[in-house]
């Protein structure tokens, strides 16, 4: 098989990997329902980052002594599960004080809200322990097939990006709806039962 077909195998894994629901799709769908596209893309792209770094650390072994590290996967998975809880409170305090009706017009200041989203979407994946075995059960496997790193990491850049955002758009052409309090609480809330229920899930979880 050629470098450009691994490169296209590797692509392909990667983008069904980011396609599985968990807390990175929770994440852009709740930030562009509610935030608006801007916000949705901003999370998608911190998101992307997260798993750039993670083919990195995968290539020069950090991954790997993370998931080898007994301690250092407790670690992270006790502050990754930690984040999605707080989270998932944030999202049910937000759908219990619910709001006004939202104004659609009105930009947000000074784009704080672009670089918090984008802030969420990184600490969403990196802080994700499972997300470090994926990558290093997988990267080794292209690398001894003689594909580069930055081929690898470039095209899991672009493919994970590339689905959260098409996710981060479709979502945000139905703000209108979501602009309705009652949808804008529903969508608070079931994004705060998943990602509470996803941080247990990982909280508890133990190394495959």
């Amino acid at each position: 098989m050629t470098s450009m077909a691994q490169v296209a195998v590797f692509g392909g894994v990667v983008l069904l990997g980011a396609m599985s629901p968990g807390p990175d799709f929770a994440v852009v769908v709740r930030r562009s329902a509610i935030s608006g596209r801007g916000s949705g893309m901003a999370a998608a792209a911190g998101i992307a980052v997260g798993v750039f770094a993670w083919v990195v650390a995968a290539a020069t072994g950090v991954a790997a002594l993370l998931a080898a590290s007994a301690m250092a996967f407790t670690v992270v998975k006790v502050v990754g599960a930690a984040y999605l809880v707080y989270l998932g409170v944030r999202s049910l305090r937000a759908a219990w004080r619910g709001g006004g009706e939202l104004r659609l017009d009105v930009p947000d200041p000074g784009g704080r809200g672009a670089w918090a989203a984008f802030a969420e979407g990184l600490l969403t994946n990196v802080l994700n322990p499972k997300a470090a075995l994926f990558f290093v059960a997988l990267v080794p496997q292209f690398l001894d097939a003689g594909v580069s790193v930055p081929a690898l990491s470039a095209v899991a850049l672009a493919g994970t990006i590339a689905w959260f955002l098409v996710v981060a758009n479709v979502v945000s052409m139905l703000r209108k709806v979501f602009a309705r309090p009652m949808v804008r609480r529903a969508v608070d809330g079931v994004t705060g039962v998943a990602l509470i229920g996803l941080g247990v899930k990982l909280a508890t979880s133990t190394r495959p």
